[in-house]
């Protein structure tokens, strides 16, 4: 079964009970979010903006544009799952959010001092609903719709963004820019795209220090990230915002090397974390004014993939010890009430009552021995989408998922 099937067997089975529709459930996706366990902070901004135009329309993204789904069905009970399938060949969902792409990891030395991050993209191909092999691509991010993801090339800081129709595997547009992207994110209703700059590869790092006795000892580092850039995808036209150290300070001192800005759910902010905040976030306008933190934001981690509910009512929080074997926290997005639901991880939501996330088995005391489940608020169950990941936590080819919404 491919993604268009998956979807018109979920819509009929619910139609019957529908009310009429309202604009922008297609905007339901789940941006990629920075990679956990990457701690820095996102300092101050003084901004100046850039115009850069690219000529064609972008194609394929028209999801959002001729939505005719009502916005609160997300309950949808179309589940796709692999419980035999680590890392999986054939498409995995549930619901209205689908996992997009997956990508592993491999340290690649660049000099005696130096190594890379590189990752090995496998990416949904919606005709056949089977992941495929796409190595030339440094970072991707998955549009609302599944039929278009945006990309860089290898070697980051990269000079222009590729938008890719995931059913041929061509480059469809080319969208130069004057200053190096590093990392993408789509807005939920796909038609904006935040990229942030960089002046050097933020996948660059120092390898670890060899000390006597045995062991060794990871080097610090910062990071070299200079700014953003909000386009407009169908035009092509972009805005480009410094995002300068404050207090004389330069990022080098104070960042680390990678943590991308994301665009808020309603495309009006774009946010990075700092976790030295009282608040851990930052947030501006689209032009790089910074700005107060928005209503039902306070609560947001940058850390947890899933983000906000798509009514924008709950925050997905961070891990809330033991609960079942482990439990993550879900957060009321203005009032900060917390409760628990299974799951290690939450990656994405489904609906407003359930999510996707990483856990273990219930008789696994490995941590890193996890799989993809799908976990309902007040409820113990979870239903298993894929099998478990083996190795530990920075093993080559170990996978990460990325969702988005069909």
């Amino acid at each position: 079964m491919n993604v268009d099937e998956l979807v018109r067997d979920a819509l009929r089975e619910q139609a019957a009970g529908q009310h009429p529709a309202a604009a922008g459930f297609a905007d339901r996706v789940l941006a990629v979010r920075r990679r956990r366990r990457t701690r820095r902070v996102a300092v101050a901004a003084l901004t100046t903006a850039a115009v850069v135009a690219a000529g064609i329309a972008v194609p394929l993204l028209d999801s959002g544009k001729k939505d005719v789904r009502p916005s609160d069905v997300v309950e949808q009970r179309k589940t796709k799952a692999h419980p035999n399938q680590s890392p999986p060949r054939d498409l995995i969902a549930a619901g209205g959010t689908a996992l997009a792409a997956y990508y592993s990891s491999q340290t690649v030395k660049r000099t005696a001092t130096t190594a890379v991050g590189r990752r090995t993209y496998y990416l949904l191909n919606p005709r056949t609903g089977k992941y495929e092999k796409s190595p030339k691509w440094s970072w991707v991010a998955v549009a609302p719709g599944l039929r278009t993801a945006a990309v860089l090339e290898q070697d980051l800081p990269a000079s222009r963004i590729g938008l890719l129709d995931l059913a041929s595997g061509e480059v469809k547009r080319w969208i130069q820019v004057d200053h190096g992207v590093g990392g993408l994110a789509f807005s939920r209703d796909g038609r904006q795209l935040v990229a942030t700059t960089y002046s050097e590869n933020p996948d660059l790092k120092p390898i670890p220090k060899k000390v006597k006795g045995g062991g060794e000892v990871s080097v610090e580092t910062g990071s070299h990230r200079t700014g953003f850039y909000v386009i407009d995808v169908a035009s092509g036209k972009a805005r480009w915002s410094r995002v300068d150290a404050g207090g004389g300070r330069g990022f080098l001192d104070v960042v680390n090397s990678r943590q991308d800005f994301a665009l808020t759910d309603d495309g009006r902010y774009v946010w990075a974390g700092n976790p030295n905040g009282d608040i851990g976030k930052e947030f501006w306008d689209l032009t790089g004014r910074k700005v107060a933190v928005p209503a039902g934001y306070k609560y947001l981690e940058w850390f947890v993939d899933a983000g906000k509910s798509p009514n924008g009512k709950l925050v997905a929080g961070d891990f809330a010890g033991e609960g079942w074997k482990t439990a993550s926290w879900v957060v009321d997005a203005y009032t900060g009430k917390k409760t628990k639901v299974r799951g290690q991880q939450l990656l994405a939501w489904v609906g407003n009552d359930r999510l996707i996330a990483w856990d273990i088995g219930k008789d696994v005391k490995n941590e890193f021995h996890n799989r993809l489940v799908l976990v309902t608020i007040g409820s113990n169950k979870e239903v298993p989408l894929s099998g478990f990941r083996t190795g530990g936590d920075a093993d080559a080819g170990r996978w990460e998922p990325i969702f988005a919404q069909p």
